[in-house]
C-alpha cells in the first residue's frame, strides 16, 4: 500500500476517534490541542476531511480493478 493511503488511513482513524469522543463524551480533542476553531485546529480538520475524500476515491478505485468473474484484485 502506498505511503499516502497509510497516512490517509491513519488520519481517517484519528478523525473518527475525535468524532466518537465529541459523540460520547462532548470533548474535542483537536479543540482541546489546539484551541477551539483556531488556525490550527481548522487545518486539522481540513486535512482529516481531505484523508477521507482520498480513502474514499481510493476504495472506489480499488472496487473498480476487481476481476469480478474471479473475484482477484488486478496488478495494474
Amino acid at each position: 500500500m502506498r505511503t499516502a493511503t497509510w497516512i490517509a488511513l491513519i488520519l481517517l482513524i484519528v478523525g473518527g476517534v475525535n468524532w466518537l469522543l465529541v459523540g460520547a463524551f462532548n470533548f474535542d480533542l483537536v479543540a482541546t490541542l489546539f484551541g477551539d476553531m483556531s488556525a490550527l485546529s481548522r487545518i486539522v480538520y481540513i486535512v482529516v476531511g481531505l484523508a477521507a475524500l482520498y480513502v474514499l476515491f481510493m476504495s472506489a478505485k480499488l472496487t473498480r480493478s476487481i476481476d469480478s468473474s474471479s473475484g482477484t484484485v488486478s496488478t495494474r
